[in-house]
């Protein structure tokens, strides 16, 4: 579908390339133990001002596999991880592997009701939580369910900094029922669980979607999936051990898992956690760690902009950045470059694609289409195969608007306890995003199909309204939904929040709208906030806006 042979930066790319066709690694243990093997005394995992090493790292893994072993875990079995950006969210992860399971990742934010689902739906028999998770949500959700070990742990553990931007308040506290997880690892100690015989084929972890067009459904993202997509980010990215990894999106999501974890893994580069997303943190930690790449919500970068304490120079090594998981304006992209010099790349991807299925190579930049004005999502990653269907299932031409319909290594086998779900079949995804490919082979997503707005009869796109308010000087982000109409059905109403210190007035707003769009499209009601709604990820909540 797409010439390669006329874009020379995109030749190493070139879908069916022969190293793609078996895994490098036939699970993420074996991933790891080779990182392990080439840099022992380089750091895994840098936290505040704790390190772990890789070869400490493998011994608090085998000592957390030893101990579920011991207290009756079983392949297969599942370990669910209820915890913000701290070590401990990995040395559980890569435990479970050892010990032939896999792991849940579950929003830190979710309260009762969604904790017992996501716990019900997995099955899962140990939880890892924090110990303010445990005593203000998980004590009373755990027992009433398939949990039979309860491992919690403090974000004060494993550093010694206590910076007080990020732990005000926070002390150590008692969980009744519960085992501390480093007294855990203390009583298995220099004990090594049998060697992993997981398959390419079994499953790592479920990440469960974010719920934004529905419940949350657990996709099955299997060792091969995990694997290819940590070759992905590393190749396309130019990632090596010499790299500096800024943890900035959240851990329980693909992004973080992928995009941080798996990737850091495979290449033997340093992940630098901080435990939660704060502006002024984030800058002072790219600085002091001499960060190289990060991945994350463009949101994350709107913030960075817009912090009164940002300074060019704290992100003068951060020059490997990708954004995905929401859309991202062009307009932000030209100012971050012009604040802090660096050029942020689009990555595109699901839950159900292991993170990316299209990418904007580094040192590339995305076209900018200029009638809708969308900025390019990428083009496919290696042994992606992307259609774009019409309603019907035909392909359609370049130029057209259908459905991404996405087919490759990193597609999830399916979701858990839904095997009438038809998104995922055969490795092939509906993904339910409609965009369309130009005649150079650069892909745009328009939106959700669930999110158009019909308009009196006219079909008008929440993100192309989105990307002109962006363009106003006041605006630091904004949100566009359809929301009943008397006359045309169904009206365009916008949300926004201001930039520190701007001033507009809703008036002020349509009218700019209404100068750079056709009549049908611009909104007729703006909103104010103080904050848009989103997801941890940053994924905007459409259905609470409306």
């Amino acid at each position: 579908m797409t010439d390669y042979d006329r874009r020379p930066w995109l030749a190493r790319y070139t879908p069916g390339h022969p190293a793609e066709i078996e895994p490098e690694y036939p699970n993420t243990v074996a991933m790891f133990k080779a990182a392990v093997a080439r840099n022992p005394e380089g750091d895994a995992l840098r936290y505040f001002d704790g390190r772990i090493t890789f070869a400490e790292l493998d011994a608090m893994t085998d000592a957390f596999a030893s101990g579920l072993l011991a207290a009756g875990f079983a392949a297969g079995d599942r370990v669910a991880l209820y915890l913000q950006n701290v070590p401990q969210f990995v040395i559980a992860q890569l435990g479970a592997w050892k010990a032939g399971g896999c792991t849940v990742s579950i929003n830190p934010m979710y309260k009762e009701r969604e904790l017992a689902e996501l716990l019900t739906d997995s099955g899962a028999t140990v939880l890892v939580c924090l110990q303010s998770l445990h005593r203000d949500v998980a004590a009373r959700v755990a027992p009433n369910t398939s949990v039979r070990i309860m491992l919690t742990t403090s974000e004060l553990d494993l550093q010694t900094r206590n910076d007080q931007t990020v732990f005000a308040g926070i002390a150590r506290i008692d969980c009744p029922g519960a085992t501390d997880l480093l007294e855990f690892l203390q009583q298995h100690r220099d004990t090594t669980p049998p060697p992993s015989e997981l398959g390419p084929d079994d499953i790592a972890f479920l990440t469960y979607t974010s719920g934004t067009t529905g419940p949350p459904k657990g996709a099955m993202t299997t060792h091969r999936n995990v694997v290819f997509n940590a070759r992905t980010y590393r190749d396309w990215i130019d990632l090596d051990g010499t790299d500096v990894t800024l943890g900035i999106a959240p851990l329980f999501h693909v992004t973080g898992l992928i995009g941080h974890i798996a990737v850091s893994l495979l290449t033997g580069m340093p992940l630098v956690l901080m435990y939660r997303l704060d502006p002024e943190l984030t800058l002072r930690t790219a600085r002091e760690q001499s960060a190289t790449f990060t991945v994350g919500s463009v949101t994350v970068f709107i913030a960075l902009l817009n912090s009164p304490a940002a300074r060019r120079e704290d992100l003068a090594t951060l020059t490997k950045i990708y954004s995905g998981g929401a859309p991202i304006p062009p307009s932000t992209v030209q100012d971050f470059a012009a604040a802090f010099g660096h050029y942020i790349h689009n990555i595109y991807g699901l839950t159900e694609t292991t993170s990316p299925s299209h990418a904007v190579p580094l040192g590339a930049e995305a076209p900018v289409d200029p009638t809708p004005g969308a900025l390019s999502v990428g083009v496919p990653v290696y042994n992606t195969v992307v259609r774009i269907v019409g309603p019907d299932g035909t392909d359609l031409p370049p130029g057209e608007v259908g459905e991404l319909v996405i087919s490759g290594p990193q597609v999830a086998a399916g979701y858990w306890n839904r095997p009438g779900e038809q998104a995922i079949c055969d490795g092939t995804l509906r993904t339910g995003d409609v965009g369309y490919m130009d005649a150079d082979g650069w892909f745009y997503i328009v939106d959700r199909s669930k999110d158009q707005i019909n308009a009196g009869g006219f079909k008008v796109w929440p993100r192309e309204v989105e990307d002109v308010l962006y363009e106003h000087p006041a605006v630091r982000e904004a949100a566009v939904v359809g929301v009943p109409d008397p006359y045309r059905g169904e009206t365009v109403h916008a949300f926004v929040s201001l930039k520190p210190g701007a001033a507009v007035t809703p008036e002020e707003l349509i009218a700019f709208a209404k100068q750079r769009m056709a009549a049908y499209k611009y909104p007729r009601r703006v909103e104010i906030l103080a904050e848009i709604p989103k997801t941890a990820t940053g994924k905007i909540l459409r259905r609470e806006l409306r």
